[in-house]
């Protein structure tokens, strides 16, 4: 385990932080700036058969989202096929704010 410094205060912390226990900065976006190939993988599928019932945007945790696509069937459609899109070019982003893409 190395020693790093903060980018923010310049206090010492470890390689594996995910923020700085001094002043509270977070690497956590910076460690994983996007998801997973199965993340991205799974949710193109959800998307491509179950669109229309919002159940990629429940697994990706946009649940708010999820359950609008539940109520109005995808936005009858278009809102999925939006969705697809956005994930097959990789600007989808999941429920932390990270694209979802394939590596």
């Amino acid at each position: 385990m190395a020693l790093i410094y903060c980018k923010e205060c310049g206090h010492q912390i470890s390689d594996q932080a995910f923020s700085c226990p001094n002043c509270g900065y977070s690497y956590r976006s910076e460690a994983s700036s996007c998801g997973t190939n199965d993340e991205w993988l799974v949710t193109l599928l959800l998307c491509f058969f179950l669109g229309t019932l919002g159940i990629h945007s429940f697994y990706s945790g946009k649940t708010a989202i999820g359950v609008a696509q539940l109520l109005t069937f995808g936005g009858c459609g278009v809102w999925a096929l939006v969705d697809f899109i956005l994930i097959v070019c990789g600007k989808y982003r999941n429920g932390e704010g990270q694209y979802v893409r394939n590596r």
